[in-house]
Formats: C-alpha cells, sequence, structure tokens
C-alpha cells in the first residue's frame, strides 16, 4: 500500500456528498430547527457566509422568506466568514443564526462539477463556478499536468526506472510542485539511487514502494500522467497569511491541494475543504466573541450545490450539503454538531413554516404605504 498523508486523506474524505437536500426544504427546515431549541419567532436574525456570486441569491431569497428578515451579510467572496462582523450581527436580534457556504456550480446536461450557465450573458455562457476557486486552482493544475507529461516511468536492464525532469527537481525554487522522492525513488548507501543524467533530466531506480504500487504495464517509458497520485508530492505556494485577507481561501485548500486537483471533479472538491476548514475556523471566533455571550446562536457550514437553470427557470436549482453546526443556549451550554447529526436533525424537522412571509405582499405593502417626507 503507498503510504499517504492519512490526516489529509480522512479530512477530504469524510464529507458525505450524498447528505444533500433543496434549500426550498433546507431552510424551512433550519427555522423550525431553530423554533425547536428555544429560538422565538420575530426574534431571529439570519446572517449569510456566501460568495457574492449571483447564484446565491436564490437561497438569500429564501433564507428572507422564512426567518422573515433579510439575512445580515456575513460573507466574502468564496464563501469565507467575516469574523469582524460578528459584533454587529449580534447587536441587530435576540436569537442569532449563522449560514455559511462555499459553493460550485452543477451542469445537468453533462453531468459535471464546476460550471454555472450564465442567463444574463448574451449566449447563455457556462462559466467556472466558483470563479475565485476556479482562478485559484488553475496555478496547482498547471504545475501537476507540468509534472504529469514530464516524468517518465521505464526499465532498464530489468531495473524500473523514473526519469524526472531537472525543473521538477529544482528544491531551491520558491514554489511550486515538489515531489516526495523518498517514496518514488530507491536508495543507496542512503543517496538517491542515479543512473544517469540527461540533458534535461536525470534518470533514477524506482522504489520498492512505486514498483509496488503501480502496475506492470505503467512502466512501457511513457509519461507518468494519472499514474502521479496525490501521495507523490506536496506545493509550496507564496501567499500571505493574512486571516481573511487575499489569499485567505487559498491557504485553506493548500494542504487539500494534491487531493484536489486529482479528484474527478476538483472545484467540487476545493468548495467542500474550505467549507470544513471555514467551519473550524470561525466556530473558534464565535465561541471567543463576547457580544455572542447571553444569546441564542446556530451556526452552520454548508456546501451550496448550484445547479444550472434549465430554459423558462430564473433561478438555479440550489442543493445544500450540511457540513457540521454550532449550537449554544442563551444560558451558556453550547456544542457541535457533526454531519451526521445534523442531517438527521434537519431531516426530522417539518418543511411547513406557518410564520412565512409572502414576500410579494410585504413588497406591494411597502409599495402602498403612505409616502414619508424626509425633511432636511
Amino acid at each position: 500500500m503507498f503510504s499517504s498523508n492519512i490526516n489529509m486523506q480522512s479530512v477530504v474524505s469524510k464529507f458525505h456528498i450524498d447528505h444533500m437536500m433543496r434549500y426550498s426544504l433546507f431552510v424551512p427546515r433550519l427555522y423550525n430547527l431553530c423554533l425547536s431549541l428555544g429560538f422565538e419567532a420575530g426574534k431571529i436574525t439570519p446572517s449569510r457566509a456566501f460568495c457574492s456570486d449571483e447564484n446565491q441569491g436564490f437561497p438569500i431569497i429564501l433564507i428572507a422568506k422564512h426567518f422573515g428578515a433579510f439575512p445580515f451579510n456575513h460573507g466574502r467572496v468564496g464563501g469565507i466568514v467575516a469574523t469582524d462582523r460578528h459584533g454587529p450581527h449580534a447587536d441587530h436580534g435576540e436569537d442569532m443564526v449563522i449560514i455559511q457556504a462555499s459553493h460550485v456550480g452543477y451542469d445537468p446536461e453533462t453531468e459535471t462539477f464546476g460550471s454555472y450557465c450564465r442567463l444574463q450573458t448574451t449566449g447563455h455562457d457556462k462559466t467556472i463556478t466558483c470563479g475565485k476557486i476556479g482562478g485559484i486552482l488553475q496555478w496547482y493544475l498547471d504545475e501537476y499536468r507540468f509534472a504529469q507529461k514530464n516524468i517518465y516511468l521505464g526499465r532498464e536492464e530489468g531495473v524500473h526506472t523514473i526519469t524526472i525532469d531537472n525543473h521538477i527537481l529544482n528544491n531551491k525554487r520558491a514554489e511550486g510542485l515538489f515531489l516526495e522522492l523518498d517514496k518514488l525513488v530507491a536508495k543507496q548507501n542512503g543517496d538517491f539511487q542515479l543512473l544517469k543524467s540527461l540533458s534535461t533530466s536525470r534518470v533514477y531506480a524506482a522504489s520498492k514502494e512505486l514498483c509496488q504500487h503501480l502496475p506492470e504495464k505503467a512502466w512501457n517509458g511513457s509519461a507518468i500522467g494519472d499514474q502521479l497520485g496525490p501521495e507523490m508530492f506536496t506545493f509550496h505556494r507564496m501567499v500571505s497569511e493574512d486571516i481573511e485577507g487575499y489569499d485567505h481561501l487559498e491557504n485553506n485548500l493548500i494542504n487539500a491541494m494534491p487531493w484536489i486537483i486529482t479528484s474527478e471533479s476538483p472545484l467540487l472538491i476545493a468548495a467542500q475543504v474550505s467549507t470544513q476548514a471555514e467551519f473550524d475556523r470561525a466556530y473558534r471566533t464565535i465561541v471567543k466573541e463576547p457580544e455572542y455571550v447571553g444569546k441564542r446562536l446556530l451556526f452552520i457550514s454548508c456546501l451550496n450545490i448550484d445547479i444550472s437553470p434549465r430554459e423558462g427557470q430564473v433561478f438555479p436549482l440550489t442543493k445544500c450539503i450540511p457540513w457540521a453546526a454550532y449550537v449554544q443556549d442563551s444560558d451558556g451550554k453550547a456544542r457541535t454538531i457533526e454531519q451526521d447529526e445534523i442531517v438527521e436533525m434537519l431531516n426530522q424537522q417539518s418543511t411547513e413554516n406557518p410564520d412565512q412571509i409572502n414576500l410579494e405582499a410585504a413588497i406591494q405593502q411597502m409599495i402602498d404605504a403612505d409616502e414619508i417626507k424626509i425633511k432636511i
């Protein structure tokens, strides 16, 4: 068995994608869950930490409809939680709800993740979504594809060989894809077993571990291609470590990046990993926020899947995959709720909400209201 970073691998695989529900079911269930926890109707202030993408509008409308209040804006691009907004949010109500979600597009025609049909474009273009995540992934994908094409597996005089481009071997680079050479190359007297040096690459004896991991047919002189698995390399990237800064989302993803870019749906896995990272981080800021002391609070992180609208549809058929939740009572009792349990708790709630508002009627009421003159 080829050894791997078990901790990171388990984090990525722990998320159950099949725990999804339509937003039109998720939001009323979430509202009723809040009531079951003692939250008071009419006193709940919802907040959302969503990406700024327009396809996140439908979930926001549903939140306003069922909670009876337009949700406070707790988010940055990519679904990052703006933790400096905890205090202002706490001032706006008695019972607090925060919904965090990273998101990914889904094309029902091709049954693939990562793109979304933009109805407002002339040709109904399908573009990458989340665009922020897609922009981050591109550099890593380019590095990975270069390595796939410039590492060769062969056999010379009965010895399995691995030929590696000199650029990839240059460990003085500040950033790039770096191979786990101890796993790939055999050693002799403590040094990597170099068989020969070529003009732009070096040929090594392959490690016993790599020989056992790959099938015999792989050792035919071809590029390693998809055989370059996530356990075989890491990335170094010069990014700012400022919390909630420009590179915050990239920092959420970088440790899991080998598993993200080698997956069948990189944007899906990236959005998932960011959701997991943001819950862990934001939860720790919420429990330390003095303005939330003495208030009921529910914080839930989800992955939003934006299904491209079909002809005649105005909004995406958005689905939600809850990941985890944190709940606290006004008396200070609190606990975290893992994915299986929070999904079960939501599924036990009714999808009927007698407290929901009629948005059309509410808008019409404001249109028909008597004019109020503003004195200057």
